[in-house]
């Protein structure tokens, strides 16, 4: 359950809270009704076959998993998954968990009396569950030594639903794993652009970004870069419908930065290391005639 990588001197492991065949491709990503007889499928089926499709079931293979990266001395987690003893009525899958997370956070190192930092690509159910753990019937930051930083943007706007009465935000998970992190005090919220602040060691940074996430998360190291993002994506005209109901944006402005972003990362070779991609868990995009391919990191 945890597998480790290397960004120059940078330590990066991913420690996996489950992964198993859970969504219909119809529903992620609708018009995939047959997965297996289109054209984008059959060109990926080698690699699809081997991870993150289950052609068996008709199901992809969905990960949910913590970044853990070590380096200039900042233990950093990113993203913080579904969290145990979380209730999430409206996702089974999700609803009170009891992994065993926290002891292999602690086994390398990125315990809650060492982690410096927690930074959130964005704010769904399972990116930050792991932000608290329940103490004396509260909910209380999981990592009381962290700075959390979050999308500003994206908190305002969650806030405001919550201000109006909305109390199930994000089926839950705004009340019990965010809001506790802001009421312990202004600091911990922090603007989108992250660049070299609160991380002065580790030359890491962070950008609006396409597709799924708010922002993506970078980090470069004697010369070498990964890309923090929550999916390896590299289709710039299909969106899937989690992009199309769940992000503050809009669809239309994040499409057409799609292919920027493939561009970038093609050309510098980063490393992309998704949450939510099985085993491999991390690969590259690259150029593939007039589009991108992903390819899995061996």
């Amino acid at each position: 359950m945890i597998h480790h990588h290397s960004i120059g001197d940078a330590r990066i492991t991913g420690v996996i809270e489950y992964s198993g065949p859970t969504h219909d491709p119809a529903f992620l990503y609708p018009g995939s009704t047959r997965p297996r007889a289109t054209p984008r499928w059959k060109a990926n089926a080698s690699w699809l076959r081997a991870a993150p499709l289950c052609a068996r079931y008709r199901r992809l293979i969905v990960t949910v998993q913590l970044w853990v990266v070590k380096a200039g001395g900042n233990v950093i987690i990113v993203d913080t998954g579904v969290g145990n003893r979380k209730v999430r009525a409206a996702a089974a899958r999700m609803d009170r968990l009891n992994t065993l997370v926290m002891p292999w956070l602690e086994s390398i190192g990125a315990g809650p009396s060492h982690v410096t930092h927690v930074v959130m690509t964005h704010m769904h159910t399972d990116h930050v569950g792991w932000n608290t753990v329940e103490d004396g019937g509260k909910w209380v930051p999981t990592f009381p030594k962290a700075r959390y930083l979050f999308p500003k943007d994206e908190f305002d706007y969650w806030k405001a639903q919550y201000d109006k009465g909305d109390k199930e935000v994000k089926s839950g998970s705004f009340v019990d794993s965010v809001l506790p992190i802001n009421r312990c005090g202004p600091r911990r919220v922090h603007g989108r652009q992250v660049r070299g602040r609160g991380l002065p060691r580790a030359r890491a940074g962070a950008r609006p970004c396409a597709r799924h996430a708010v922002v993506s998360h970078s980090l470069t190291r004697r010369g070498r870069s990964l890309h923090r993002r929550r999916d390896a994506q590299c289709d710039p005209d299909r969106a899937s419908r989690m992009e199309r109901t769940a992000t503050v944006s809009g669809p239309t402005r994040r499409l057409r930065r799609a292919p920027r972003c493939c561009s970038a990362r093609a050309e510098r070779g980063a490393l992309i290391m998704p949450m939510h991609l099985g085993n491999p868990y991390c690969g590259y995009v690259r150029r593939q005639g007039d589009g991108y391919a992903f390819e899995p990191a061996t």
